[in-house]
């Protein structure tokens, strides 16, 4: 179910008055967008020794560039010094969710050590995300040796990519934190949120550029498909809005208790299970599995992957077989990320030594069986919206032969929706708390 509106949220008008009265929330959002626009101006420095012109035409119909490419902001096909951007810092924060629930040392950092082992946690990610930069940054250089303006130093203009694109990695890591603890919102996912945002002009204005050719020949084909193109992420936006919304709350009695001469009486509370638990992440997964062959048949001229990659493709020779295998891999991923993050026999722990219950259903093993069943019927839910979302859009635009909107699909709108919804849960939060320090000066 979707949580109403609460009364004490406040309204947009009221939203906006506070942001620009109050100096503390004007302060933050200005940091935000001052450090936005750093990381925005580093995508278009560019990397020094590679011939543009020619890396531009050779990736101009490269499906696996233009996929990162939403993710960089532009940055592959400019080729700034900020091209990995935050995705080493992205890739690395995954790596250690599974590293921390495989792991029962950083496991216990995690649940007992409270803020200086997330602290020693966190530590721990940026010298993953330095070492993931290295190995990514080493990669794209050796693919880049073949765009060097002096290809007669291969070993100089390696380490020297490799360096460029290292620091300029750390750097939007050290970026996207200030966000996060002097700014507005997570800094990686709004520099993410960003840089997906900076492609949409590129993208409506080619559209706008083909409906025109397209009216002036009377091909009224294109116009029709981008209508119903637009109509349906529109429908995909609403829902996601609703699932990523969407929780189911399973009702929790706590036992009547007395703590000296005080009896506490029995409490009935929620314990909310999202519908969707991996948010975005099991299509990220998924598209990387479906793109690996592609990226291997392109590095290495491999025919056997190119076939490969020929069926895996949504506008191959087997758009059904892509499908199909894009489905089975988003539900496998949405169980097995489940599964990371959320652990019915702890919970059950935990309900059992808070002395809290679920009605009807007797503590320990009943409850973390009844736990798992409610979590495997939410996951194979969420995880068909997800198909639904990320093979809904890719098939209309093959339907359509609109291709302006490449790239751009089901992961770049559930992250959209998701970083603007949290985004405006954290300023409205903020409003809250400025309200009510207000209250408490004017008693005072």
């Amino acid at each position: 179910m979707v949580t109403p509106r609460d009364s004490t949220t406040p309204s947009a008008q009221e939203t906006f008055m506070q942001m620009a009265k109050e100096a503390g929330l004007r302060g933050r959002l200005l940091v935000t967008i001052g450090l936005i626009f750093l990381v925005r101006l580093g995508i278009y420095l560019p990397v020094p020794g590679i011939d543009r012109e020619r890396f531009a035409a050779d990736i101009q119909n490269a499906p696996f560039i233009g996929f990162l490419n939403i993710f960089s902001g532009g940055g592959f096909a400019t080729l700034g010094i900020f091209v990995l951007g935050i995705l080493p810092f992205i890739n690395a924060s995954i790596i250690m969710q599974l590293m921390t629930a495989a792991l029962p040392q950083l496991e216990d950092l995690q649940k007992n050590e409270g803020e200086a082992g997330r602290r020693k946690i966190s530590q721990y990610t940026r010298y993953v995300a330095l070492g993931w930069a290295i190995i990514q940054s080493t990669a794209f250089s050796f693919w880049l040796r073949n765009y060097a303006e002096n290809p007669d130093a291969p070993i100089l203009f390696v380490l020297q990519t490799v360096l460029t694109l290292t620091a300029g990695s750390m750097f939007v890591m050290w970026v996207s934190e200030l966000i996060t603890e002097k700014g507005i919102g997570n800094g990686a996912s709004l520099l993410i949120f960003v840089n997906i945002v900076a492609t949409l002009p590129t993208s409506l204005g080619q559209t706008i550029e083909q409906a025109q050719v397209s009216a002036q020949q009377g091909n009224r084909e294109f116009l029709a498909g981008v209508l119903v193109l637009t109509l349906v992420f529109l429908v995909m936006i609403v829902g996601i809005v609703f699932v990523q919304e969407a929780n189911r709350r399973i009702p929790i009695v706590s036992a009547r208790r007395q703590v000296g001469r005080r009896l506490y009486r029995e409490r009935t509370s929620y314990l909310p299970l999202r519908l969707n638990q991996g948010g975005v992440l099991p299509i990220i997964f998924a598209s990387a599995v479906l793109f690996l062959p592609l990226s291997l048949a392109q590095l290495t001229g491999n025919a056997w992957l190119s076939e490969i990659a020929a069926y895996l493709n949504p506008a191959g020779q087997a758009p059904w077989l892509y499908a199909l295998v894009y489905l089975v891999l988003i539900v496998f991923f949405s169980y097995f990320y489940t599964s990371l993050i959320m652990n019915p026999v702890d919970i059950s722990q935990n309900l059992k030594k808070m002395g809290s219950s679920i009605p009807g259903i007797r503590p320990g093993k009943a409850t973390s069986d009844y736990l798992q069943r409610v979590l495997n019927r939410l996951t194979l839910l969420g995880a068909i919206f997800l198909g639904c979302v990320a093979i809904v859009p890719t098939a209309v635009e093959s339907a359509t032969q609109v291709r302006t909107f490449q790239g751009f699909g089901a992961t770049s709108l559930l992250i959209l929706v998701g970083v603007a919804i949290e985004t405006a849960k954290q300023v409205q939060t903020a409003v809250i708390s400025q309200r009510y320090e207000r209250m408490a000066n004017t008693k005072l």
